[in-house]
């Protein structure tokens, strides 16, 4: 089973991160270079770090965190990558943006502020490369979408394994007829979230802003388990394992067989033990016009799925496909295999994840994980986690984006931001 804390070891090199070794060899005029900032710079934001400074045509020139401890380690790490570097060190992303020689970002902050970071990005000039989840809200994805185009910018989401061969010849697969037409896609991720508490209030230590680590979320008294890395298993700020992982098994159902027509949404789950509030488990039932979807927190019950800790299991009318990150079996009439030899590769490789978005911003086109494809793969993870918390089903109105005859629903499709920190 791959757990969050092995993905984000895993993602500092090899299929997750950069095909280090061809990139290096090239030769990259300074005044050709993309001049890049990094916000939030915990675990996953120095791994954006590391792999956008061993980019050749990439020259990063800031660094931002509210943590000045996260700050003073992103400054290391990128001395002993450019030893000479002159970046410039920021605990407000808004001088990042106010700066016009810079190119593009990445986020890497909390789920909670992925939005107003990009938005405003975005109305600074700036092209984003973004760390998934797209957005907290379904109103938030929406209001990027619009900014993006309006100031004609590039965005990329961080689904780094969408980069790999395996995603890549599991959409050639599907896409070619190999099992049929796909009726029937059931999803998982393994794993509970940590039993958090009871809650340390306290003074925040003297290195953190935690009254801007907050932000546009409701205020709260400090508490570590509220900050960092187990931020993610409050709902104030993301939606625990659930939405940790979504992106990144979900984007290839969305890649393969484009899911349209959404109608309806139930889930169940559980509470955790301790003080976080984001779903212990949580099983979903997605009806589109053209297909089936399941996630649920165990494996399904079907060949193959027991030994991976993640994965999507494909059902068409002439056979099966069942995929993790890394690997891929086909299953027709019986007789299961690791590939079709006969079906042509068609879709372009990857460059690596973060080169695809330096190429779609020196090119001016959108990478894969663009934001129109991202936010309609990221929206039902919302809709899944609003029907746990009011514990019904949910009827929608894919046209519209809006549930059906449900004023307490919609209610949850946006959150009005604290006080002062509504910025966009």
């Amino acid at each position: 089973m791959i757990n969050r804390r092995d993905f984000l070891r895993q993602s500092g090199a090899g299929v997750f991160g950069l095909a280090m070794a061809p990139a290096l060899a090239r030769k990259v005029a300074p005044s050709d270079r993309l001049r890049v900032a990094h916000i939030g710079l915990g675990g996953m934001g120095t791994n954006h770090l590391k792999w956008f400074a061993n980019l050749p045509e990439v020259e990063v020139v800031g660094l931002c965190d509210v943590d000045s401890d996260h700050l003073a380690t992103a400054r290391k790490v990128l001395q002993g990558i450019h030893p000479d570097t002159k970046a410039e060190t920021f605990d407000d992303f808004r001088r990042i943006l106010d700066r016009k020689d810079i190119d593009a970002i990445t986020c890497a902050t909390p789920d909670h502020w992925h939005a107003q970071v990009a938005i405003l990005a975005f109305e600074a000039g700036k092209d984003v490369y973004g760390e998934k989840p797209l957005s907290f809200s379904v109103r938030e994805g929406q209001q990027m979408l619009k900014a993006m185009k309006r100031h004609n910018r590039i965005f990329q989401l961080g689904t780094q394994i969408h980069a790999g061969d395996n995603y890549h010849r599991v959409a050639e697969l599907i896409q070619a007829g190999a099992i049929g037409k796909v009726h029937t896609v059931r999803l998982w991720k393994t794993g509970f979230p940590p039993v958090l508490g009871p809650s340390k209030y306290q003074d925040p230590p003297a290195t953190l802003n935690w009254d801007y680590w907050q932000g546009p979320a409701p205020k709260s008294l400090y508490s570590p388990e509220r900050c960092h890395f187990t931020y993610r298993y409050f709902l104030d700020y993301s939606g625990g394992v659930f939405q940790d992982f979504w992106s990144h098994i979900a984007d290839i159902v969305w890649w393969s067989v484009q899911p349209k027509g959404l109608t309806r949404v139930s889930a169940k789950g559980e509470l955790p033990e301790g003080v976080g509030d984001a779903p212990k488990w949580i099983d979903i039932e997605y009806d589109f016009d053209n297909l089936k979807l399941y996630w649920t927190s165990t494996p399904p019950n079907v060949p193959g799925a027991a030994k991976r800790g993640i994965g999507a299991y494909f059902e068409g009318d002439k056979g099966t496909l069942i995929c993790d990150y890394s690997s891929k079996e086909i299953t027709i009439n019986g007789v299961a295999m690791p590939d079709i030899a006969d079906i042509p590769v068609t879709i372009p490789r990857s460059p690596g994840h973060q080169q695809n978005f330096v190429d779609a911003v020196k090119s001016r086109k959108q990478p894969e994980s663009n934001l129109e494809y991202a936010r309609e793969m990221t929206l039902p993870m919302h809709l899944g986690l609003i029907s746990y918390r009011l514990g019904r089903p949910l009827a929608w109105n894919a046209r519209r984006e809006k549930f059906r005859h449900d004023a307490e629903a919609n209610s949850y499709l946006s959150r009005e931001y604290r006080t002062g920190w509504d910025w966009i």
